[in-house]
């Protein structure tokens, strides 16, 4: 297995692909699909990436705040996923083992990047040309004032999140943007729900008390 298998479902034709996966898979539940791959079913496995790539994008792009950053962790994701396959257990949810998976390379590609400047940075308020994630949608309706304060709010925003401690950036990560809930988040992280409340609530106390001028 090398990346070029990641590209399987693109080429030729990633709409047939996924629409083959589709079928294939209907009814089960990713666990089960995923105990397909670990059987050797590829077309499973091509299933799960074009179901998960885009969680996968938007999640890596809010860790590091590069796009190309992100679909290179992205992918690395999916690698692991695959690699792993043998030793695949539905004892959890599949999503809980791919956050996992995805939270440990993501923690640990921040502290080894700690200390290099970004590069290549998106906006935040508008769509990435290659990957088509939109962070933050724009309002066209504002002023040019109203845009520049609000793309500042948008940089303090990001600089406070990236500054916040690290399971509190994570959690609220998960929590905010990706839509899971407390038990799922306790499940990545390998902590209680009541820990992830206190997480969640330390980190939105942080934001608000920083962000206050922009409310």
């Amino acid at each position: 297995m090398d990346r070029g298998l990641l590209s399987m479902a693109a080429v030729p034709s990633p709409v047939e692909a996924a629409r083959a996966g589709a079928q294939s898979s209907e009814g089960l539940s990713d666990a089960q699909i995923m105990l397909r791959v670990k059987a050797g079913d590829d077309s499973a496995f091509e299933y799960l990436v074009q179901k998960y790539r885009r969680p996968m994008l938007s999640f890596m792009y809010r860790m590091a705040h590069n796009t190309a950053v992100a679909e290179d962790l992205a992918q690395e994701v999916f690698l692991r996923v695959y690699r792993s396959r043998e030793k695949y257990e539905a004892s959890a949810k599949f999503t809980t083992w791919l956050y996992r998976i995805a939270s440990n390379l993501a923690v640990n590609h921040a502290r080894d990047t700690r200390h290099q400047r970004p590069e290549n940075i998106v906006s935040l308020d508008e769509p990435d040309q290659d990957t088509g994630l939109t962070m933050d949608l724009p309002d066209t309706s504002l002023t040019a004032e109203e845009a520049m304060v609000r793309r500042e709010r948008l940089a303090a925003i990001r600089q406070r999140v990236e500054a916040l401690p690290e399971r509190q950036r994570l959690a609220l990560i998960m929590h905010k943007y990706q839509q899971m809930d407390y038990r799922q988040i306790a499940e990545v992280l390998k902590l209680s729900e009541s820990a992830i409340k206190s997480l969640l609530f330390r980190a939105y106390e942080t934001l608000r008390r920083q962000l206050k001028e922009f409310v």
